[in-house]
């Protein structure tokens, strides 16, 4: 019993503390440097650095090219080289498209800016790559007199044509305006009754190429002035291809394929395929296409992109067209918005039947256009373009079983087909948090409730006036603990490992968007209320600065009046503020179905983080860095202050300041580094792009700041001489427990002890070694060094 009254309750306290600090700071190094082996030794990619040449990007198991190469690593030229020609100068132009001249029109003329002549770049039959002659341009015509001309028919188509191409050769200089009269002007070319000749309207198929290379913005206002112009031209282009024979003309964003039916076709007779082939590069080009006649269905395969087959079901048949469309600009739907640069491809199947009767057997099988990495395929559904409607329909379609990378439909009627699918991002969700945060949580949790629970039971007996501060941000702290370790977690996590795609579904109901955002309002509240209490927390380090800055350096002035009342409502209202007008912010500028996710990530329950030409709008940068930042460097400099003019100033002429320990100094010092949050610092060495430094820094900083709050349950409670009494009380009363039940066991032992020690003090040259053992000497020294542990100055 007498060794546990002179067990220093201090060198207990600094043991456990120091095995937990050991434990988790072992954590911390093993975890990193796992961390650091995982990244050195990563296993190499499927595909090696630099396999695409020439600009090529890997995707969908294969190089896509620019469209000046081609070949499986893009290594083989399909450009004609920089050329001059009657006084004209051209760059690159790839084989298939026009290029146009450095040379431009003057500054005085209706076309000031636009290239004054282009040059075809085209492949002969035999494989060469040849340039054509230049076709110059009138600079005093523009698209809106070509309009009226075409319409009045007073020149000749064939220029009109030749004219219209070079005006819409450079697309980024195209209007809503020029959309409109080039549109209105090609579908005048291809309309029967202009008798245009072969030559104009395969220019005219280049024109029509060329406009769909312009922006989908430039596409949806013109539509919202004139959504008229694009259906004329969509159907004048239908009865152009059936004029085709079995020929086909091929640029790079449109291609149309006539087929000529064998003589007495009939109900029942065998189809029409026609097959898109996957190519090197994104945009069309000679042998792109594919024709099958007399085949059953439809047949896909490694190299298929898209395939539609046609049955024609009236007799009287004889031809049939088909259109691919590399992108759906000229079908602009009211109903179905994109967002996503994934090509949208459109194929036009059509028949030479009489009357508004289109009755066909259609097959179709389309290739979704996605980086699976990071989209995967939700659902889809089979539409047409309704001319009456002026958008996408369903009636006729429906969804057929799809196989393997296709999507596959069914029709019963030829015209503009389409599938409109919809894409989930593929999220990163990470892990559970790990046994080094979990542990370091829990013991913040349980340090910050005994801290509360203490500063509250003790208040008057310690008589101190910083109660109410760190009893504040205590609670904040710990509000956002528990929240980080039960709420940071997506719910969506769950459901993602068990999401199934709605592709075999026999629903054919369109979606409404090209993407779907998953909806979680728990992880968006979560996300709102760390946002807030990580605040709260920061504002309550910044006012314990703010604090102690008065008692201890201006130590003459009062606190103001109504001081508690004040800092209250900066530190719990304040915060709350920034966060009121964060998500006002970001739900006033994005729709009801996307300001969640401008405003928390998916991954986890946390604030967004932008991309990097977003990252200036991000509200983890307004909202959250920046305060906190300000905050930081205010408490950095009152930290210095302090330490350097009270806890380190030595006064020679006070011995108590003598008699302060350079030991006691660094308690102190740190106490305060930990209540004012010094070591968040950290966070921004995270920054750098050494990627072991930066998980070096992560560790650290995990390990400094998810036991924050066991750092101020040690300082500020266990150091405190209330709570070591009170400890010191409870421990004597555990010992003496102990001690009865051992005395009941061994009490013979003990009279046996009780006679040898009344012997040996009999001796008197023994006497003196066995003072110690006298009951009095020992609850003398105990009483000594219980007083001296209450002279020890807290902080």
């Amino acid at each position: 019993m007498a060794s546990w009254r002179v067990c220093d309750l201090r060198t207990l306290v600094a043991v456990v503390c120091g095995l937990l600090t050991t434990i988790v700071l072992g954590l911390g190094i093993w975890r990193a440097v796992v961390r650091i082996q995982r990244g050195t030794y990563a296993p190499p990619a499927s595909i090696p650095t630099g396999f695409c040449r020439n600009g090529g990007t890997w995707a969908n198991g294969r190089c896509i090219c620019p469209e000046e190469w081609k070949g499986l690593r893009c290594t083989i030229a399909n450009f004609c080289e920089n050329s001059t020609c009657d006084s004209f100068t051209f760059g690159r132009i790839p084989v298939g498209s026009y290029g146009s001249s450095f040379e431009t029109c003057e500054k005085d003329t209706l076309n000031a800016g636009h290239p004054r002549a282009t040059r075809m770049c085209s492949l002969t039959e035999d494989g060469e790559i040849k340039l054509k002659k230049p076709e110059i341009g009138n600079c005093n015509l523009n698209l809106e007199i070509l309009e009226k001309q075409v319409n009045s028919a007073t020149t000749n188509i064939s220029t009109i044509s030749k004219e219209a191409q070079i005006l819409t050769a450079n697309v980024g200089m195209l209007t809503p305006g020029n959309i409109t009269s080039a549109t209105k002007v090609v579908g005048q070319i291809f309309n029967t009754s202009r008798e245009a000749s072969a030559e104009a309207k395969v220019i005219a198929v280049s024109t029509v190429s060329q406009l769909l290379a312009a922006s989908e913005d430039v596409f949806q206002e013109a539509a919202s002035e004139d959504d008229n112009t694009f259906a004329t031209l969509v159907q004048e282009m239908e009865a152009y291809s059936l004029s085709l024979g079995n020929n086909s003309v091929v640029s790079p964003n449109v291609a149309l394929q006539g087929v000529v039916l064998s003589s007495g076709n009939s109900t029942g007779s065998t189809g029409v395929r026609f097959t898109v082939l996957k190519g090197s590069s994104s945009s069309l080009v000679s042998g792109s296409t594919h024709v099958d006649t007399n085949v059953n269905s439809i047949s896909t395969d490694a190299m298929t992109e898209l395939q539609i087959w046609l049955q024609p079901l009236k007799n009287n048949t004889n031809s049939c067209s088909f259109i691919v469309y590399q992108n759906d600009k000229l079908f602009q739907s009211k109903t179905f918005k994109t967002k996503l640069n994934f090509t949208q491809k459109v194929i036009s199947g059509k028949t030479d039947g009489k009357g508004d009767d289109q009755s066909a057997s259609v097959e179709m099988a389309f290739r979704p256009q996605h980086n699976p990495k990071e989209f995967k395929l939700h659902s889809y559904a089979c539409v047409f373009w309704n001319f009456s409607k002026k958008d996408w329909d369903t009636n006729g379609c429906h969804k057929d079983r799809g196989a393997g990378d296709f999507v596959r439909c069914r029709c019963n009627h030829t015209t503009n087909f389409a599938v409109l699918m919809s894409f989930k991002k593929n999220y990163k969700y990470p892990e559970s948090l790990d046994v080094l945060s979990t542990v370091g949580c829990a013991l913040s949790i349980s340090g910050l409730a005994l801290t509360i629970i203490f500063q509250i039971v003790t208040r008057r007996v310690r008589k101190t006036s910083v109660t109410w501060v760190l009893v504040s941000l205590c609670t904040s702290m710990l509000i956002f603990n528990l929240l980080f370790v039960f709420g940071i977690e997506n719910s969506n996590k769950k459901l993602s490992a068990n999401d199934a795609q709605d592709t075999d579904s026999n629903s054919n109901e369109k979606p409404k968007a090209e993407t779907v955002d998953p909806v979680n309002p728990t992880c968006t509240a979560v996300a709102a209320l760390l946002h807030y209490f990580l605040l709260v927390t920061f504002t309550w380090s910044g006012l314990s600065a703010a604090q102690l800055y008065y008692l201890l350096i201006r130590t003459m002035k009062p606190l103001p009046q109504r001081f508690i009342l004040f800092i209250s409502l900066i530190g719990w209202g304040v915060p709350a503020i920034v966060v009121a007008v964060t998500v006002g912010i970001i739900f006033s500028q994005n729709s009801a179905s996307e300001w969640q996710l401008k405003y928390r990530q998916e991954a986890i329950c946390w604030l967004a983080v932008l991309d990097d030409n977003d990252f200036i709008r991000s509200p983890l940068l307004w909202s959250l860095i920046l305060p906190v930042t300000i905050i930081l460097i205010i408490n950095v400099v009152i930290f210095i202050v302090i330490t350097v003019k009270v806890l380190w100033k030595n006064n020679q002429n006070l011995t108590s300041t003598k008699k302060f320990s350079s030991l006691k100094k660094i308690l102190s010092t740190l106490s305060i580094a930990v209540v004012f949050g010094v070591t968040w610092i950290l966070a921004f060495f995270m920054l750098t792009d050494n990627e072991d430094i930066r998980i070096i820094f992560s560790y650290i900083f995990c390990l400094l700041n998810t036991t924050q709050g066991l750092q101020i349950f040690i300082f500020y409670t266990v150091r405190t001489p209330i709570f070591q009494n009170e400890a010191s009380k409870v421990l004597r009363s555990l010992s003496s427990s102990a001690g009865r039940v051992k005395m009941m066991s061994s009490a013979p032992s003990m009279r046996l002890r009780v006679r040898m020690y009344n012997m040996l003090k009999a001796w008197p040259t023994l006497n003196e070694h066995f003072r110690l053992l006298d009951p009095s000497v020992v609850t003398e020294e105990t009483t000594l060094s219980e007083s001296d542990q209450t002279q020890v100055p807290t902080q």
